[in-house]
C-alpha cells in the first residue's frame, strides 16, 4: 500500500506493508513540491520508454479493504 500526504512545504510517501493486527512502514519519501514533480516527470518518461518497448500496461485495480478495513 502507498499512501501519499502533503504540506505547503513537503510531500510524504510512505510504502506500507498492511497484514493484520498492524501495518509497518517499509519506506518513507519526504520531498519539496519542486521535486515531487520532476520524480512524476522521470516516472511517466521511463513508463513510456517501457510501453514502447514491451507494449501498453494496464493499470492495476485499487486494493481491495482486508478484514480490518485497510486497503
Amino acid at each position: 500500500t502507498m499512501a501519499v500526504f502533503h504540506t505547503r512545504e513537503e510531500f510524504v510517501i510512505d510504502f506500507l506493508n498492511v497484514f493484520p493486527p498492524a501495518g509497518v512502514a517499509t519506506a518513507r519519501i519526504i520531498t519539496s513540491p519542486g521535486h515531487i514533480k520532476r520524480i512524476i516527470r522521470a516516472l511517466q518518461e521511463n513508463l513510456r520508454r517501457y510501453e514502447d518497448r514491451f507494449g501498453p500496461v494496464e493499470e492495476a485495480p485499487p486494493p481491495t479493504p482486508g478484514p480490518m478495513g485497510y486497503a
